[in-house]
């Protein structure tokens, strides 16, 4: 009886050792960058930015506007027989501030408008942030401040007779509220402005 032995199977160092394979290749061309970083994030910045200078631009001829009418209407309310507006102290103050928000939002549009023609600012934009920022915080107090005063003294005269001269005051009132809704809004956008540029330079 014959026995064949089966050979043992050796197992060599090539069978053994794993096979060492190189890591794939990372795509750099068709990498998606971050959201907020590279082109895509910095053309949306960009145009947020330009939507925002925009919006303040029309927030403060609209608040020129409505100065400007609440100045003439008040200025030439005048009609004899007591119905003169420099008879109240209320109704000179409705002018007083009339003219001062005039005067403000024409400050506020002349650097505006240069960098919108020019592409160049007048001052730097931190500090015209802030400046934008106070400034149209302080005169929408006084806008509703004047306003405020005046509302009590025209109702009571219109409640003795509904003139021409109240009916003049009550419109220079208007104005100045529209004033008021305009510079408001655009203390928001001024502190957002300011916000960011504050983030942006921590970062």
């Amino acid at each position: 009886m014959t026995s064949t032995d089966d050979p043992i199977p050796t197992k060599t160092a090539s069978s053994t050792s794993p096979e060492l394979t190189a890591p794939p290749a990372r795509n750099v061309e068709n990498q998606t960058p971050a959201s907020g970083f590279g082109a895509p994030g910095i053309r949306e910045r960009w145009r947020t930015q330009d939507q925002l200078k925009i919006g303040s631009l029309a927030l403060r001829g609209l608040g020129f506007l409505f100065s400007f009418l609440a100045f003439i209407i008040m200025a030439t309310n005048n009609h004899g027989s007591g119905e003169n507006f420099d008879n109240y102290e209320e109704y000179r103050y409705v002018l007083a501030i009339a003219i001062m928000s005039t005067i403000y939002t024409v400050a506020q549009l002349v650097p505006q408008v240069h960098e919108l023609f020019t592409g160049r600012q007048l001052f730097p934009p931190r500090n015209l942030a802030l400046l934008d920022f106070l400034g149209d915080q302080i005169m929408a107090y006084l806008l509703i401040s004047a306003l405020s005063s005046a509302i009590p003294q025209t109702n009571r005269m219109r409640e003795q007779e509904d003139t021409i001269f109240t009916d003049n005051s009550a419109a220079a009132i208007s104005m100045e509220f529209f004033a008021f809704l305009a510079l408001a809004f655009s203390a928001l956008i001024s502190g957002y402005k300011l916000s960011n540029d504050s983030n942006q330079s921590y970062v």
